[in-house]
């Protein structure tokens, strides 16, 4: 069974920064590309980034330069470093195999980010 948890959330303010982690268990974490998403309030999911094991990282523009997407196949974890934190990075952050986009129930139970004064 699949089972990821998000932790790293939190308030921070304008400018700051957050380290969001993502601990799987229930599959052979190194053979799957991992997707971050986040949800604003009120809105759907967007897209973050990934990594892919072969191939790289990929970002969306609105967080290309600042955040950065790393994995650790030996803890069966993906990261997510958020720098230069803005109000609009502000939602609930996800993390998923690639290949789950469209079955949310595996996805984890999402770590909240708030960018705020």
């Amino acid at each position: 069974e699949v089972h990821l948890v998000e932790s790293g959330g939190g308030m921070v303010q304008p400018g700051g920064s957050l380290r969001l982690s993502c601990a799987a268990s229930g599959f052979t974490f190194s053979n799957y590309d991992m997707t971050w998403v986040r949800q604003p309030p009120g809105k759907g999911p967007e897209w973050v980034s990934r990594t892919v094991n072969i191939t790289g990282t990929y970002y969306a523009e609105s967080v290309k330069d600042r955040f950065t997407i790393a994995r650790d196949n030996a803890k069966s974890t993906v990261y997510l470093q958020m720098n230069s934190l803005k109000p609009e990075d502000t939602g609930l952050y996800f993390c998923f195999r690639s290949i789950d986009y469209d079955h949310r129930e595996n996805w984890g139970q999402g770590t909240l980010v708030t960018v705020s004064s």
